[in-house]
């Protein structure tokens, strides 16, 4: 239970950080945390990021069943998709931040490989960033179409809707969607600009 508060807490610190800093508005993001048992971690639906309170964190046990809380997010299948294909990730956060949302509308992106590498970090905390198509919010397909990643990407941008990222604890998960979003605003400021990019060589240097 001590790991259970201890977490709780911590998701509200991250998530009033990220709302604080215009990385998420209105009641929109969600965040989760795997528990070393098993139990999740969710936070509740229709809740401001900037607002949460630690005792209303959905807590449900390695079965499945809400142990307590409130009723969790319902985009918590997209969660679970990570979970359940990515066996290293302790945590998943969930943003609808404006300059990977606005990255997302453009019509000459890879959507394989949404980031160009314009930076060592996004290479090291994000990877190739895939784009799935639009999903009706909280519409099960979502967990499907990440599911069908095989495990292969830690990080998905939603079309018209925004990043999702995996990472081995809720730190990491934060840090990664951070400088996903600062890797998305550089994309827009230099957008048709012709960058200079990071060579082949280098990118394979950062990955190893």
């Amino acid at each position: 239970m001590h790991e259970a508060n201890k977490q709780k807490e911590q998701i509200c610190i991250w998530a009033k950080s990220m709302f604080d800093r215009g990385l998420t508005c209105g009641a929109s993001g969600n965040i989760s945390v795997r528990l070393s048992n098993g139990d999740l971690l969710v936070t509740p639906t229709g809740k401001s990021m900037g607002f949460l309170d630690p005792n209303e964190i959905s807590h449900f046990n390695s079965d499945g069943m809400l142990v307590s809380g409130l009723k969790p997010t319902k985009e918590k299948p997209l969660h679970s998709a990570f979970y359940e294909t990515r066996n290293n990730t302790g945590a998943v956060v969930h943003l609808h931040s404006t300059h990977s949302v606005a990255l997302s509308l453009l019509p000459d992106i890879d959507p394989e490989d949404v980031l160009p590498p314009l930076t060592a970090y996004s290479i090291m905390r994000v990877g190739k960033l895939k784009m799935l198509p639009f999903f009706v919010p909280g519409d099960p397909a979502m967990g499907d179409a990440v599911r069908g990643l095989a495990g292969k990407r830690s990080a998905v941008l939603l079309a018209h809707h925004g990043p999702v990222v995996a990472g081995k604890d809720l730190e990491a998960a934060v840090f990664a969607i951070e400088e996903l979003e600062e890797t998305a605003k550089l994309t827009l400021l230099t957008h048709g600009l012709s960058p200079r990019l990071l060579t082949k060589e280098q990118q394979d240097l950062l990955r190893d």
